[in-house]
């Protein structure tokens, strides 16, 4: 793992303070809440501030010019300003917030004791209604809903949830987001599930993907798609969680701004983080399609474009759905005559993502083991896709590497025409190294993989090309290990060897047995009836060695 720089230390060091105001009062998956809605609205000030500069030309003490020029009636060469500034601010931004509502203008108020919770209550409801009329509106609304500034679980007393969240916006107020390279929002969710998600515990992979598992998949899924007029143009998540696994392909690609991102969630709470997620590694509003709902209920999307050059996700594992006959009418489901059984809706989310996969594009999902030999309509599913020859590459991840559970994953990538008429085995469940909670896919893991998807050759113990033929052989089963034999047969025992030290240990035995007799020996009683006890002792202590 590269060594992190200082700023990425101060950001954590900062997460960390402020993350120990809340530990003691809520379940991590409910104070990352907080935590990540607070420092989104910092980030949303602080880029008020940078888009004031340039409206203004002003460079000394923003915050303070800002604030000035916001007044009613301040007039520079005649030009009322007031109107002007927040129009600018608006169209730049896609939002407004009023200089007392600014992040530092907040944190003032702590210092000086004035703040109130209502002071922070009104300016996220105040900052959700400056978009009205606005293409932003869609991407802001109820975006801060679960920041619950009521809630008695920050304290039992209106003092005391005040002082919670006063303490909590000191502590992130600590790291500069000016200095800090990279995705400030982005680092902080990915420190705080690194942190807390031993606490968060199976809610944890309700909303984020390891960053080298969404690698492994961003690189496949870019292959030959990452540069120029080939570039992927739409990405699509059916189950986006944190969005982290879209922007982790963007990031795979010469220009991101020309993608298209698209996704769906089922979880409120999770779908405002993805939206917080893909604003603050700068997705504009125009590029950034997010929506709440059931993606196997409903499908989504159904408007132009609904195919994608690439669709990536993690769904849920052997979830239920509502497997109703009326759905064998679906199109995403018709053609294959049977649906996924209720418990277990593993092919009904793989099944939604192909018929969203444009014609010449990639599609990577991560997935139970279960999808490969388990039988009935999962079998018929299963052989109809390699009969079709959708599946491209089965890559077997390494056991307990997601916070939400211990078993064994893979990745199964899929396209609608393949260039080959085969399927690539890859078995990298042993390649990993084992970490305090949970299993790392290091970075020559994942080079390995991708190289080996790249090559298509067979691999002694790690990869196979499998024909299709040999796969109906085996009766369409795509377990693993009946195409990768990774077996590591015992060494051959020396048996002279063996008896050679077991020599070695006997005489070792006799000869501490010995010494242990000689120190006895040297002992003695103090009086007639320890000397009698001893005696006693010693005479067992010989029988016994």
């Amino acid at each position: 793992m590269p060594e992190k720089s200082s700023q990425a230390k101060s950001l954590e060091s900062a997460l960390w303070n402020a993350a120990d105001v809340l530990r003691g009062k809520m379940d991590a998956s409910e104070y990352k809440n907080y935590l990540l809605g607070m420092i989104f609205y910092r980030f949303l000030s602080e880029k008020t501030l940078d888009a004031f500069e340039e409206w203004s030309g002003e460079s000394e003490n923003i915050a303070a010019a800002y604030k000035k020029y916001m007044q009613p009636g301040f007039k520079i060469e005649g030009i009322e300003m007031k109107e002007p500034a927040t129009n600018y601010l608006k169209n730049a931004l896609g939002y407004f917030i009023k200089p007392e509502a600014l992040y530092g203008s907040l944190i003032e108020k702590i210092r000086k004791h004035t703040f109130a919770l209502d002071d922070l209550s009104q300016a996220l409801h105040d900052l959700e209604r400056s978009t009205q009329n606005l293409r932003s509106a869609q991407d802001f609304s109820g975006l801060f809903d679960d920041v619950d500034l009521s809630s008695n679980k920050l304290g039992s007393s209106l003092q005391q949830r005040n002082q919670a969240i006063s303490d909590t916006m000191l502590a992130l107020n600590e790291v500069d987001l000016t200095e800090h390279n990279g995705d400030v929002l982005g680092d902080a969710y990915e420190y705080l599930i690194a942190q807390f998600a031993s606490d968060a515990g199976k809610k944890a992979g309700e909303f984020y993907t390891p960053h080298e598992v969404s690698d492994i998949i961003a690189q496949i899924v870019t292959y030959q798609r990452d540069k120029g007029d080939n570039q992927i143009r739409t990405i699509y998540d059916p189950a986006v969680g944190s969005g982290s696994l879209l922007l982790t392909v963007g990031q795979h690609v010469d220009n991101p701004k020309l993608i298209s991102y698209h996704g769906q969630e089922l979880n409120t709470t999770t779908y405002n983080l993805a939206r917080m997620n893909l604003m603050l590694h700068g997705v504009s509003y125009d590029d950034m399609h997010l929506h709440n709902g059931d993606t196997l209920s409903k499908d989504w999307p159904t408007d132009e474009p609904y195919l994608f050059d690439a669709v990536v996700m993690n769904p849920p594992y052997s979830a239920h759905w509502d497997n109703s006959e009326k759905r064998l009418s679906d199109p995403r489901f018709r053609d294959y005559g049977v649906l996924p059984p209720k418990s277990k809706a593993d092919f009904a989310f793989l099944l939604h993502g192909f018929y969203h996969l444009q014609e010449n594009g990639t599609m990577g999902i991560v997935l139970p083991h279960g999808v490969l030999f388990r039988g009935a309509k999962e079998g018929k599913i299963r052989q109809k896709l390699i009969e079709d020859n959708h599946i491209d590459a089965i890559i077997g991840l390494p056991a307990n590497i997601f916070h939400s559970t211990s078993i064994p994953t893979l990745i199964m990538i899929l396209k609608k025409h393949k260039h080959n008429d085969n399927v690539l085995f890859i078995d990298a469940s042993r390649d990993f190294e084992k970490n305090k909670n949970q299993n790392i896919i290091r970075p020559q893991d994942i080079a390995r993989i991708v190289k080996t998807y790249k090559e298509r050759k067979d691999v002694d113990k790690y990869a196979h090309v499998a024909t299709l033929a040999e796969i109906k052989e085996n009766d369409y089963n795509l377990n693993i290990p009946r195409y990768v034999d990774n077996f590591e047969p015992e060494p051959d025992i020396d048996l002279v060897k063996v008896a050679t030290d077991l020599q070695e240990v006997d005489k070792k035995i006799a000869e501490n047995k010995k010494q242990l007799l000689d120190m006895m020996d040297e002992l003695t009683g103090t009086d007639e009836k320890s000397a009698k006890q001893l005696d006693q002792f010693k005479k067992l202590m010989r029988e016994l060695i």
